[in-house]
């Protein structure tokens, strides 16, 4: 797997490129010195958190004959405190499913997700994150 990474302005923004030519632009805050055009490299690792695991769970309830509608997770971490590097200390997902969908079976597809198959998971933990979710069907 290759990322190549590019500067695009005189300051932080950058463009990331997969093997593919998909694009992310990722940027510092303004008080760093960046613009504020892309998003910050840690909050990247959430969206992967967040992605990893829903492709491994829409997969799980698609074998399963799940009528998911509409599907959404909201990710809120927390970093350490006055540390450099400052880590992922905690992090809870809340992952919505709307449709024909059994709440065991979502539940059962969510923690196989996050206990066994998403890698982004898993390297979060090795690094010490602790990770807690929960699964709400049909519920805003």
């Amino acid at each position: 797997m290759r990322i190549e990474l590019k500067r695009v302005d005189d300051d932080f923004r950058m463009e990331a490129k997969d093997a593919d030519g998909h694009s992310v632009f990722m940027d510092a805050g303004e008080a760093t010195g960046g613009h504020n055009q892309g998003v910050r490299p840690m909050q990247m690792l959430l969206m992967g958190l967040g992605g990893c695991s829903a492709i491994d769970i829409l997969l799980i309830l698609k074998k399963q004959k799940q009528a998911v509608t509409d599907f959404r997770i909201v990710i809120d971490g927390e970093r350490e405190p006055g540390k450099e590097p400052s880590l992922w200390e905690t992090v809870g997902l809340v992952f919505y499913f709307t449709g024909t969908v059994d709440k065991d079976k979502a539940q059962r597809a969510v923690d196989l997700s996050m206990k066994k198959y998403c890698s982004v998971s898993a390297t979060l933990e090795k690094a010490g994150t602790r990770i807690s979710y929960t699964v709400k069907v049909n519920e805003q």
